[in-house]
């Protein structure tokens, strides 16, 4: 279950494109040194639209993560914060599942995508 909604807890970066009782897709953007505040996520696929740099944070845990655009990755349960350090917007399409298929984040497994 998602505690700190990104929709709600960044509305400005985040916002649902569509959803029913088994997945919603949420659209996400941002500019170069951008950041968001902590926010949860449940288990996901992120399909990247563009190439980005970001620093994502939870904690004392901090990980750099480099995409290219046209990619569709693994996004586990997890909580974080983030920040565009690149030179270029970020924006990105994840497919959220619900239920039983949303996991939990155990505060100790991957920060950003499992790739």
């Amino acid at each position: 279950m998602v505690t700190d909604d990104p929709t709600v807890t960044n509305p400005d970066h985040y916002r649902t494109l569509w959803e029913n009782d088994y997945v919603r897709v949420v659209e996400y953007l941002d500019e170069p040194g951008e950041q968001t505040t902590p926010h949860d996520h449940p288990n996901s696929v992120m399909v990247t639209l563009s190439e980005f740099d970001r620093r994502l944070s939870a904690g004392d845990r901090i990980s750099d993560v480099h995409l290219e655009a046209g990619k569709a990755v693994w996004l586990p349960a997890q909580r974080h914060s983030g920040e565009n350090i690149g030179e270029t917007a970020t924006h990105t399409i994840l497919i959220e599942l619900k239920g039983a298929s949303a996991g939990a984040d155990s505060g100790s497994g991957t920060l950003g995508p499992a790739i």
